[in-house]
């Protein structure tokens, strides 16, 4: 997926090849698709802002300029139409109190999680996510599953990259207040079990 062959596809579709677009959804629909449903958190909602996505997508093709990579570009498409479905529903999110939260939490978060199996510490960190609000668990999912950089992150949310790093960390804090109370609930469960 290089930035070349993103760019091959673009000018096709400006040149008036409209079928060249079927390319450039392929390849992109699982990540919009994804990172849609961590924010809407519901299958038929996430695939409208999907959909939604790709119709904007194609409709500005022509003010994608490359200053920054394509895949940037469609996150920030995909992250603003994510937030004008949430506006548009005013949904209630679920927000969690750090108050109680200390900095060494995100170290014990850590050294518990290296103990479970990684399959099972995906899943639970997954299931832990889903249970922040949809933007911190999109800017999550962004720095540590899909590897985006603070300055990408930042083009994506319109905030700039020192906003996204104090942002990231306190979705971190809040990430390991979820996980903790998970993993002593999952504790208690275990010792009441033997």
């Amino acid at each position: 997926m290089s930035k070349l062959e993103d760019h091959h596809y673009i000018n096709l579709i400006l040149q008036g090849e409209r079928n060249a677009f079927a390319v450039l959804v392929d390849r992109y629909k699982d990540m919009i698709f994804s990172l849609a449903l961590k924010m809407v958190k519901n299958r038929e909602e996430a695939e409208e802002v999907a959909q939604d996505t790709f119709i904007k997508i194609f409709n500005s093709l022509n003010k994608f300029k490359g200053d920054s990579k394509f895949s940037t570009w469609i996150y920030k498409i995909a992250y603003n139409t994510c937030l004008d479905n949430l506006k548009k529903m005013k949904k209630e999110e679920n927000n969690i109190s750090i108050d109680e939260f200390s900095a060494h939490l995100i170290k014990t978060m850590d050294n518990a999680l290296s103990a479970l199996e990684d399959k099972e510490r995906k899943q639970t960190i997954q299931n832990c996510l889903n249970l922040l609000p949809s933007e911190e668990n999109f800017l999550l999912t962004l720095y540590y599953f899909d590897d985006q950089s603070l300055e990408e992150i930042g083009k994506i949310m319109d905030i700039s990259a020192n906003n996204a790093k104090v942002k990231l960390f306190r979705s971190r804090q809040k990430l390991a207040l979820i996980l903790k109370k998970h993993l002593e609930s999952e504790r208690l469960e275990y010792y009441e079990r033997g």
